[in-house]
């Protein structure tokens, strides 16, 4: 005889819920999943755990990301973080490490709050053409940009979900330009 659940657990997965709610609206984001990205106090630390635990080896060569070059916004006014990057392709996800640097950010927020750093975000891949859709839409759940920036591969944008999901989701943009950078990624050409 199937039972009821707990309160909690009737609570959590009623039709109240604003988990339940937002992901009953479905967005233009579609099934495009694409990585998972860490915050990290020590790039060559995280890049050591995942080559020598995970197998994962193929870290691109981490650059740093000054994000005032691209226009970047935080809570909508201009950014000036700046974070040391790193990307490796494995088993069809991007694993992103971030290790902030300078400057005010997301990720400097997230590493300020989680000293020992922690998965920061999700993200998801569109053609660049329907993002404005995809903004519309999680604006209209009361999810709005965060952070915004303008990249020659991407526009990205992040959204708070981290009250339904516990972490930050991104939406990236893909442009022309941006397809070819993800191929070249995928077969580690970059």
């Amino acid at each position: 005889m199937p039972t009821q659940g707990t309160n909690a657990q009737q609570k959590y997965f009623s039709s109240n819920s604003t988990f339940m709610d937002t992901i009953a609206k479905k967005t233009s984001i579609g099934s495009n999943f694409a990585q998972i990205a860490w915050v990290v106090n020590d790039i060559v630390v995280a890049e050591r755990f995942f080559r020598e635990a995970m197998g994962i080896g193929n870290f691109s060569k981490a650059e740093i990301i000054r994000l005032k070059e691209f226009e970047a916004t935080y809570y909508g006014e201009p950014c000036d973080g700046e974070s040391l990057v790193s990307i490796a392709y494995s088993g069809g996800t991007f694993i992103e490490l971030i290790q902030p640097l300078s400057g005010r950010s997301i990720f400097q927020d997230y590493i300020d709050k989680n000293p020992a750093g922690g998965v920061h975000h999700i993200a998801y891949s569109i053609p660049v053409a329907n993002l404005d859709k995809v903004i519309s839409e999680m604006a209209n759940k009361g999810t709005p940009v965060i952070t915004s920036v303008n990249h020659p591969i991407a526009t990205i944008v992040f959204f708070d979900t981290s009250k339904d999901i516990g972490v930050f989701t991104e939406v990236m943009g893909i442009t022309e330009e941006g397809e070819k950078a993800v191929q070249k990624m995928k077969t580690g050409k970059i």
